[in-house]
């Protein structure tokens, strides 16, 4: 159900099984892996500078497909730790600007990768929250993590007990994601974004992907953070867009990033 494509220096990844709201199983989870695995090594060859990931149908993703699963004999930690923390984590860390399109359910696995992806760009129609009280079950994929810190505890609970799912509009009023859009509008204005990220300076786009990773998972205060900002600044000195940047705009001129070191 994982399809990817590769254009102009742009992979595509989607989530093509429409008729189950993208849910992901086992399987599904390991395609996905083996598709950002891929990615990932092309990102490493400067093959691609930016990576786009969106789902068909309805829905971006409605999480877990538990339509074969015996709570009896479930293996939650396997799945979820076992299969879906490792993908989050090799998305989180591609090194290449990652954009997700979220429209239609965006819940537990789905919101996950949401979470995992550098920009999110989401359809007016979205619905995102924790409706998982009927199931017995809670909020997983760094579902907690993110609606504490940007909504607050209260806020968290609230979502939880009552199961109320947000709009899109409200999710980025909120601060959980990067712009709303109409739905017919949303893919289109997530493909041109990544399309003037693969033509800008890719490093410059790492250092600060890193740095963003490290404030949000290490804490980092604000002299800790302004080091590790001289840092990064020192090494792309190094680094031939640096170089061409400085010289577009002494010469007037639009730069032509080549995204390599």
């Amino acid at each position: 159900m994982i399809e990817l494509t590769v254009a102009d220096g742009i992979a595509e990844v989607v989530l093509n099984a429409p008729e189950k709201l993208n849910s992901l199983g086992e399987a599904a989870i390991g395609e996905l892996a083996a598709a950002y695995l891929e990615a990932e090594r092309m990102a490493q060859t400067g093959d691609i500078r930016a990576l786009v990931l969106r789902g068909e149908g309805r829905a971006f993703c409605a999480g877990r497909d538990i339509s074969g699963v015996d709570p009896r004999e479930d293996d939650v930690l396997g799945y979820l730790g076992g299969l879906v923390e490792p993908l989050l984590q090799r998305m989180a860390g591609i090194a290449v600007p990652t954009f997700a399109v979220a429209h239609g359910a965006c819940l537990g696995v789905g919101l996950g990768l949401l979470i995992a992806s550098d920009i999110v760009y989401v359809a007016d129609t979205a619905k995102i929250g924790s409706p998982f009280a009927n199931l017995g079950a809670t909020l997983d994929s760094g579902g907690h993590a993110l609606f504490v810190e940007r909504l607050g505890a209260h806020r968290t609970m609230d979502l939880i007990v009552t199961g109320r799912l947000m709009s899109g509009a409200e999710a980025v009023a909120a601060g959980l994601f990067s712009q709303v859009f109409p739905a017919d509008e949303v893919t289109d204005a997530t493909r041109a974004a990544a399309r003037a990220a693969a033509s800008g300076a890719t490093q410059a786009f790492v250092a600060s992907k890193r740095l963003v990773a490290a404030l949000r998972d290490d804490r980092l205060g604000l002299w800790a953070s302004m080091a590790e900002e001289n840092r990064a600044q020192a090494a792309l000195c190094d680094t031939a867009d640096y170089r061409e940047g400085f010289a577009a705009f002494q010469e007037k001129r639009k730069p032509e990033f080549t995204g390599r070191g």
